[in-house]
């Protein structure tokens, strides 16, 4: 076996690897994008009712961070597309992976700051309940296990028993 195709036992080459992360990126990121965008368009809409004039400033403080968060965390997403059309044919796919692997993770934060934000807003106004930081505190902490404990626990417990 050559150098080239040495590495992680499945038998490619750099190049494969590179086309192989990409593919899998994109359908990460493909997930992740759908709701950003769904949620960023319906954040955009809600200045525009009625409600939203009668608002006390501080909600629509709020408001106005989540939809900054929510822009933020779509052009995080959405940056991996033209930053592989600008970069394609220039034979810098590991590069191309390894910035859209880190404005993915980026994004993913930006989105987790986006839906702990709106949620926030959303109970706010709905019920003006002093629980309400706690109740997002406690999906807060669900994102945080769901998204980023669960995979490095995984992360560790498996790579290391794969290793020894």
């Amino acid at each position: 076996m050559t150098a080239e195709r040495a590495g992680d036992g499945r038998g490619e080459s750099e190049a494969e690897r590179a086309d192989r992360q990409w593919q899998e990126l994109i359908q990460e990121i493909r997930v992740a994008q759908t709701g950003v965008q769904i949620l960023f368009g319906f954040l955009l809409t809600v200045v525009f009712t009625p409600l939203f004039h009668g608002l006390e400033q501080t909600d629509k403080n709020i408001y106005i961070v989540t939809v900054v968060l929510g822009a933020l965390a779509a052009g995080a997403l959405i940056g991996p597309v033209p930053f592989h059309r600008i970069v394609s044919g220039r034979q810098i796919k590991h590069e191309a992976v390894v910035w859209a692997s880190r404005l993915t993770f980026v994004g993913l934060l930006l989105l987790l700051a986006t839906c702990t934000s709106a949620l926030f807003l959303v109970l706010r106004v709905a019920t003006h309940d002093h629980l309400v930081p706690w109740l997002v505190s406690g999906v807060l902490g669900w994102y945080l296990l769901c998204w980023f404990v669960l995979p490095l626990w995984a992360r560790v417990r498996y790579t290391s028993t794969a290793l020894s």
